[in-house]
C-alpha cells in the first residue's frame, strides 16, 4: 500500500481510495470499482422528475393541465423545417455506396469538407481547412475524447462559473480529469458588463491548483455561455489565449450555441445592452495563431436542433491531437449514414442561411417573452447575448440559503407551475437561488402559458 503512494499525486491517491472503499463496500456487485461509481451516480440531478414532466407534458388541447421540462437543453423552434428537407433528401437522393463501409474515424473527407464550408460562411468568417476537424457521436464525446487525450489523470480543468453541470463527467468519467470552478463573480447583476474573468484570477487559481499539487492542464470556455448567456470579448479571447500559449495550459472555447444569438437590438430589451459586446468566434484567433494550444469545440444540437444525431467536433491546429483523435476515436465515431444526410444539408448554403435566419428569430422572440415576464415581477436575470437559456435569480424565495434550500424551491415551482427549471446545484457557483430556464423547448403558445403559471407562483409567494 505504500509503494502506491510513491508513484500517486494526492488527487490520484484520493480517487484510487474512494474507488478501493467502493469495491470493498460492494463484494457482491458484479461491476468493476469504477462501475459500481458510475450506476451509483445519474449524470445530472434532474433527470428522473424530467420523465416525468415529460410524460405528463403540457398540450393546449389534450392536457392543458401538463408540464413544461425546460431543463434539457433542446431546440425545438425549427425542427419542422429541417424535418422537411431532411425528409426530402432522403426520398429523392441515392445513398452513396460508402456510406455501407467503413469510413475515417475522425468523418468521412466529403463530410468534413462541407462541415469547414459551413463553420467558415456562417460562424468563424475565415476559412479553415478541412484537416484541422475531428467529430465524434455527439459533443459529450468530444470533450470527453479532446480531454483524454490532452489532460492526464488528476490534471484539473478551470471552467469559469456558473457553467453547464455535465462537463464534471464529461471530463472526469472517462479522462479522470477534475473541474476546478473559478469563481469570477458573486451577484447576477455583475455579468451585465460580459463575463468578468481576469488574468489575476487565473493566475491565482494555478497557483492553489499547484499548492495543492495538481496540474493546471485546460482553461474550457462557453461562448454564448451555459447558462448566463454571456459572450466573451475579442479582447478576452485574445488576452486569455496568450495567457494559456505562455503557461502551456490548453485553452478550449465551446461555441456550440454559436449560431443561436438574440437580437440585442429588438425594442422591448435593446436598453438592457448599454455597451454591447460584439461576439467574434474564437475560430478567427486560431486562424491567426495556429497554436497547438488552441482548440475549439462544436455541435450541431443546438443550432440546428438536432440533438439526437448525436455529431460534435473537435477543430484544432494541434495535428498530434487530430492524429491521436483518429487512432483512439474509433469508438466515438458518427454513423455514416447520420453523415451523408447532415452533409446534404449543409451543402445547400441557402437553405441554411435561411434557416438560421429563422431559427434566431423565433429564438429571439422567446427570449422577450420570457424576460418580459421577469421584469414585471421584478425577478433578476442577466441580459442574454446567446444560448438557449435564460438566467435567472430567484433567491428572495429561498427558505434557507443552502443547496438544500435551493432545491426544495426547485421542487416547489414545479409542483406549483408544472415549470421543471435547472436548479443552481452543479453550476459550481457560490450564490444560492440562480435557476437556468430553457426557452427552446416549447413553442410560443406553451411558452405563454409556462411565464403565465410562474408569475402566478411568483404573486402567491409575495402574498399578492
Amino acid at each position: 500500500m505504500i509503494e502506491i503512494y510513491v508513484f500517486l499525486k494526492p488527487a490520484s491517491v484520493r480517487s484510487w481510495l474512494f474507488l478501493l472503499l467502493l469495491s470493498s463496500m460492494h463484494k457482491d456487485n458484479h461491476l468493476s470499482a469504477r462501475g459500481i461509481s458510475a450506476a451509483a451516480k445519474p449524470s445530472r440531478m434532474d433527470l428522473e422528475i424530467y420523465q416525468e414532466a415529460m410524460d405528463n407534458r403540457y398540450h393546449p388541447d389534450r392536457n392543458p393541465d401538463g408540464a413544461f421540462p425546460m431543463n434539457v437543453a433542446e431546440n425545438h423552434l425549427c425542427w419542422e423545417i429541417l424535418q422537411e428537407k431532411i425528409q426530402s433528401i432522403t426520398k429523392t437522393k441515392n445513398i452513396p455506396d460508402w456510406v455501407s463501409s467503413y469510413g475515417d474515424p475522425i468523418g468521412v473527407l466529403s463530410f468534413r469538407e462541407a462541415t469547414a464550408r459551413f463553420l467558415s460562411k456562417f460562424l468563424i468568417h475565415r476559412e479553415i481547412s478541412a484537416d484541422t476537424l475531428a467529430f465524434s457521436a455527439g459533443a459529450t464525446s468530444v470533450i470527453e475524447m479532446t480531454t483524454f487525450l490532452l489532460a492526464d489523470h488528476g490534471d484539473i480543468a478551470v471552467i469559469p462559473a456558473p457553467s453547464y453541470p455535465v462537463y464534471t463527467a464529461d471530463i472526469g468519467v472517462i479522462p479522470g480529469v477534475r473541474r476546478y470552478d473559478l469563481q469570477t463573480h458573486t451577484e447576477i447583476d455583475e455579468l451585465k458588463d460580459g463575463i468578468p474573468i481576469s488574468i489575476d484570477q487565473l493566475e491565482k487559481a494555478k497557483k492553489e491548483i499547484e499548492t495543492m499539487g495538481s496540474r493546471f492542464r485546460m482553461l474550457i470556455l462557453t461562448s454564448p455561455d451555459n447558462p448566463t448567456g454571456g459572450i466573451y470579448s475579442e479582447s478576452q479571447l485574445s488576452q486569455l489565449a496568450d495567457w494559456c500559449i505562455e503557461n502551456e495550459i490548453h485553452l478550449i472555447v465551446n461555441e456550440i450555441y454559436g449560431l443561436s444569438p438574440i437580437n440585442i437590438n429588438q425594442p422591448e430589451i435593446k436598453s438592457d445592452y448599454p455597451d454591447p459586446i460584439r461576439f467574434v468566434s474564437f475560430g478567427q484567433l486560431m486562424v491567426q495563431r495556429k497554436n497547438p494550444y488552441l482548440h475549439f469545440w462544436y455541435s450541431f444540437s443546438k443550432d440546428l436542433g438536432i440533438s439526437g444525431f448525436r455529431i460534435g467536433l473537435l477543430h484544432s491546429y494541434n495535428q498530434d491531437l487530430i492524429n491521436g483523435y483518429r487512432n483512439a476515436g474509433l469508438s466515438h465515431s458518427v454513423s455514416n449514414y447520420t453523415q451523408w444526410v447532415l452533409q446534404e444539408v449543409l451543402e445547400d448554403l441557402d437553405f441554411m442561411e435561411k434557416y438560421i435566419s429563422t431559427n434566431q428569430k423565433a429564438l429571439t422572440e422567446s427570449y422577450v417573452k420570457v424576460v418580459s415576464c421577469l421584469r414585471e415581477l421584478h425577478i433578476p436575470f442577466n441580459p442574454s447575448y446567446g444560448s438557449l437559456f435564460v438566467w435567472m435569480d430567484m433567491s428572495a424565495f429561498l427558505s434557507e440559503n443552502s443547496d438544500h434550500g435551493q432545491e426544495q424551491l426547485w421542487l416547489e415551482i414545479f409542483e406549483k407551475t408544472g415549470i421543471l427549471l435547472t436548479p443552481g446545484n452543479g453550476f459550481g457557483h457560490s450564490k444560492k437561488g440562480l435557476f437556468r430556464m430553457v426557452i427552446s423547448s416549447l413553442n410560443h403558445q406553451a411558452l405563454g402559458v409556462a411565464m403565465n403559471r410562474l408569475k402566478g407562483f411568483v404573486l402567491q409567494k409575495r402574498n399578492y
